[in-house]
């Protein structure tokens, strides 16, 4: 896929995005927003801003006020628009379930690998010829994940540096049942949004890499799961995860240097 000409001419320089929860645009000052068009759909606004005199999108994954379920996400309208404005890095924040005991709520993690048990999404760019076969492994950018893992220890957050992801469809939360199936395949968080966000990004040859936070023990592990239980921890540790974000931003060479597989993801992936 030919990656289309930048059409913002006043936002030329947008490399690196933060994709997440509503409230992140308040990273910035006096941000600007703008909507964009693409062939699979309008995401929500995305704040144009500055970190550490960097020019940065934020697109908030469930639009504004947290209106749209994990399920309904039009995750590929999303990341082609941010492809389409010229970004090339994305960081991205999720909230978890530990399924592994040894996480506990307000925990960080970076994880380094997925299990895609969602159902419905629309989870590739390339439906049509030419039939395409992307390496997934190495599933998240390794160049963002350690620099995602270096800030958080060198801002004394304990942070798991290796976890294995698995996404499942929501809006429900999963079964004891469904937990315990996870953790025997060697998962250690569980979310809903996840993917297939990180495999588009990387279909695009765009640099992808997610620090989570846990908001909850997954179910069977505690009694009880709630939304509110979740954004009350969400509210604790959220100021943690944006000066993460902030010192990886002020890190992030808006260079990419060839360090990891993304940037070359569609060499050798397609039939001749």
């Amino acid at each position: 896929m030919k990656r289309p000409k930048n059409r913002l001419k006043n936002l030329e320089n947008i490399k690196i995005a933060i994709v997440g929860g509503t409230g992140f645009e308040k990273l910035f000052k006096n941000a600007k927003w703008l909507r964009l068009g693409t062939p699979y759909g309008i995401p929500p606004p995305i704040f144009i801003g500055r970190i550490k005199g960097k020019n940065v999108a934020f697109l908030p994954r469930h639009g504004l006020n947290h209106s749209v379920p994990p399920h309904r996400v039009n995750y590929k309208a999303n990341i082609y628009a941010l492809y389409e404005m010229g970004v090339e890095r994305i960081l991205a924040t999720n909230a978890v379930g530990a399924i592994n005991h040894d996480f506990k709520p307000g925990d960080i993690v970076v994880p380094h690998d997925f299990v895609d048990f969602t159902k419905l999404r629309s989870t590739t760019f390339y439906d049509d010829a030419p039939v395409t076969h992307i390496d997934v492994s190495q599933p998240y950018c390794p160049e963002v994940r350690k620099l995602l893992i270096e800030t958080a220890k060198k801002l004394g957050l304990h942070a798991w540096d290796r976890a294995v992801l698995v996404c499942t469809e929501g809006p429900r939360y999963e079964t004891p049942a469904e937990i315990e199936m996870f953790r025997r395949l060697g998962c250690d968080i569980v979310g809903m949004t996840g993917i297939p966000e990180a495999v588009l990004a990387r279909e695009l040859e765009m640099c992808y890499a997610t620090i989570c936070y846990v908001s909850n023990m997954a179910a069977g592990i505690q009694e009880r799961l709630t939304a509110f239980e979740v954004s009350k921890v969400s509210k604790r540790v959220l100021p943690k995860i944006e000066q993460v974000l902030i010192e990886t931003v002020k890190a992030l060479s808006l260079q990419r240097k060839g360090n990891c597989p993304c940037a070359s993801t569609l060499k050798d992936a397609r039939f001749k």
